[in-house]
């Protein structure tokens, strides 16, 4: 891929090495204070393939970088091969020449040819990304929650086992409770032993150890959690939070007992937890869910690069058909009438009853979004009266998209 730049050209190609890799990640890494050290490079590459990172090159030097994880979405109802979407990167010295152009166009062509009908990322900046086709499509919460209002609603005595166990135990158990979670959940991704490793469990130097623990009920894996101590005094009392980097159980009990377990660790003051789904059970369980000062942002945001593949690798709440004129300028190949129906997404020469950009899909597509509010927003126009209705129907899902992570 190229593009002018001045008087020189950009050409964006996969990296061929590991000291490509690291140039191409420190166009994003800089702003961040990243120092790409071999070791750390070559650890990061252990997850993300060297040739899924592109580099953008003006006269041979390196000025810019965009990666994508090779990953499996769970959607609803399936799941889908999906590109995630990082560590995407313009030189400071070449802004505003079309570099970012450049590398989502090599990036989206390589996706497309990949066979991956959808990629995902979370938007630094959300300004940038909706003119390459990407939508909002989930929303996450934040927590600081004061240990005085961490009661639950009703009376509750645990009946399980919580226990701290080592990376090498956390490496088995853990991923058996994730796989079962997911199944269910719209967002959440697969994850390989290396990214466990390497990314979940992986101490950052500078931050509080993390602290591992499982919650087994009739001596299975049922729950667990990952959390740092961030002690703090105030005139000899504590005012310390316990930072919950990721708490994982069963729906019901199993979610219970193991916030019941985080609230009551001694000295915290307060219990603080980023990336939650908007629909968590802290909600129904806590006396003062208030109290939880819940706030809310963006979260994934999606790209359906293949619009056919993409909508017929999900299932659809209820029956129905509602045809879709799909406008995408920049992937061109999915523009047209797309009819959802039966659980697939086909080409139709019927009049289209909802018109919208790719991005209003991708924002619909994991269920947080409806068309309703796209048709009220001014992302979407309903063409024929009760379209919008009809499609809410049939992409709604009993869960809200929900992904703990960013990467």
């Amino acid at each position: 891929m190229r593009a002018k730049s001045g008087t020189s050209k950009i050409e964006v190609a996969p990296c061929a090495d590991l000291e490509e890799f690291s140039q191409a990640v420190f166009a994003i890494g800089q702003y961040f204070g990243l120092e790409p050290t071999e070791e750390r490079m070559a650890r990061f590459a252990r997850n993300l393939p060297i040739e899924r990172m592109h580099a953008a090159r003006e006269d041979g030097s390196i000025v810019g970088g965009a990666g994508a994880f090779p990953f499996e979405l769970t959607v609803p109802g399936g799941k889908v091969a999906t590109a995630g979407v990082t560590v995407v990167g313009t030189y400071p010295t070449h802004r505003r020449r079309g570099v970012l152009r450049s590398m989502m166009r090599a990036q989206l062509d390589d996706v497309h040819e990949r066979g991956e009908p959808v990629a995902l990322l979370w938007a630094s900046e959300e300004t940038i990304y909706g003119r390459f086709g990407y939508g909002m499509a989930s929303l996450v919460g934040e927590v600081s929650i004061p240990r005085a209002y961490s009661d639950f609603v009703h009376r509750f005595e645990p009946e399980g086992r919580v226990r701290f166990v080592e990376e090498d135990e956390a490496l088995r158990l853990f991923p058996r409770v994730w796989d079962r979670v997911r199944r269910d959940v719209p967002g959440m991704l697969g994850r390989t032993r290396n990214w466990w490793e390497l990314r979940v469990l992986f101490e950052q130097p500078g931050e509080p150890p993390k602290r591992l623990v499982v919650l087994e009920q009739d001596g299975l894996p049922t729950g667990y959690a990952v959390y740092r101590h961030r002690p703090k005094w105030e005139g000899g009392v504590s005012d310390s939070e316990l930072d919950v980097v990721e708490a994982v159980a069963l729906d019901g009990r199993p979610t219970a007992e193991l916030w019941r377990f985080l609230f009551d660790i001694d000295w915290a003051a307060t219990i603080a937890a980023r990336l939650l789904p908007v629909d968590h059970a802290l909600f129904q369980l806590l006396a003062t869910p208030r109290r939880m000062g819940f706030r809310v942002g963006d979260g994934l945001w999606a790209r359906l690069v293949d619009v056919g593949e993409a909508l017929s690798a999900r299932s659809y709440a209820a029956d129905g058909a509602v045809v879709f004129d799909v406008v995408d300028t920049f992937c061109p190949w999915n523009e047209g009438s797309w009819r959802v129906a039966d659980g697939r997404a086909r080409r139709t020469s019927s009049s289209p009853q909802i018109r919208c950009d790719v991005s209003a899909l991708g924002a619909a597509y994991l269920g947080a979004i409806s068309f309703s509010q796209l048709v009220r927003g001014g992302r979407a126009e309903e063409l024929r009266r009760g379209a919008a209705a009809r499609a809410d129907s049939l992409f709604g899902w009993g869960r809200a998209p929900w992904c703990p992570e960013i990467f």
